[in-house]
């Protein structure tokens, strides 16, 4: 995956847990992707009104609310497409699975305008983002990567990795995930779902879940 130049990324931090929402675009079109609108749409649209950017894409790395909060507003607003991967459905239309019944402020349902799958590529402007399923977290859990950044959802932390003890979830199944993450080389930025960004060699030299690595 070719680097875009001068590559506009705009992290805001959303909602009572403190998600990463990333606004990703190029600086030539202004054209670009919001990657996990979990809440707060008008602090998100504030940021990107500021910076000129014209969404043309939504996607969610997994279908937990606080991922998915503000997709709805989002996309009214700008038109844009909302992508995730079809194992996730069952989490991001439902109240019940996806957590927002029970602990976030109202519910949260969001459907699909289109499904993404292992090896697709999201488009907007210059911007290619890769699509690389890493289930364990959730089913249907994914990252994008562009150049020699990586937008990791809640698989790979800030020397820490995605839980498992929600339904649906496997330990397992991310150990699987991360390994597909760790051939990435040193230099690749990572932009977790959650907390500080990283890299992927700080990771395989701290992370104490990829000692092994």
């Amino acid at each position: 995956m070719v680097a875009v130049p001068n590559l506009i990324i705009k992290p805001v931090i959303v909602g009572e847990i403190y998600t990463n929402c990333y606004i990703v675009a190029d600086s030539d079109s202004k054209e670009g992707v919001v990657i996990d609108p979990g809440a707060d749409f008008e602090k998100i649209w504030k940021v990107i009104e500021k910076n000129g950017i014209i969404v043309k894409k939504i996607v969610a790395t997994h279908g937990h609310y606080d991922h998915l909060g503000a997709v709805n507003e989002l996309r009214k607003k700008t038109k844009a497409e909302f992508l995730i991967h079809k194992e996730d459905v069952i989490f991001a239309e439902h109240p019940e699975t996806n957590g927002s019944a029970l602990f976030g402020d109202g519910t949260v349902s969001a459907k699909a305008d289109a499904f993404l799958k292992d090896g697709d590529t999201v488009k907007a402007g210059k911007v290619e983002l890769k699509v690389i399923h890493t289930p364990g977290h959730s089913p249907g859990g994914i990252c994008l990567l562009t150049g020699e950044e990586l937008f990791s959802g809640d698989t790979l932390f800030f020397n820490s990795i995605g839980r498992t003890d929600f339904p649906n979830a496997s330990y397992e199944v991310i150990m699987e995930s991360l390994a597909k993450l760790m051939k990435l080389p040193d230099a690749v930025r990572v932009y977790p779902g959650h907390g500080q960004y990283t890299t992927i060699g700080g990771e395989r030299k701290k992370n104490p879940f990829l000692t092994k690595y």
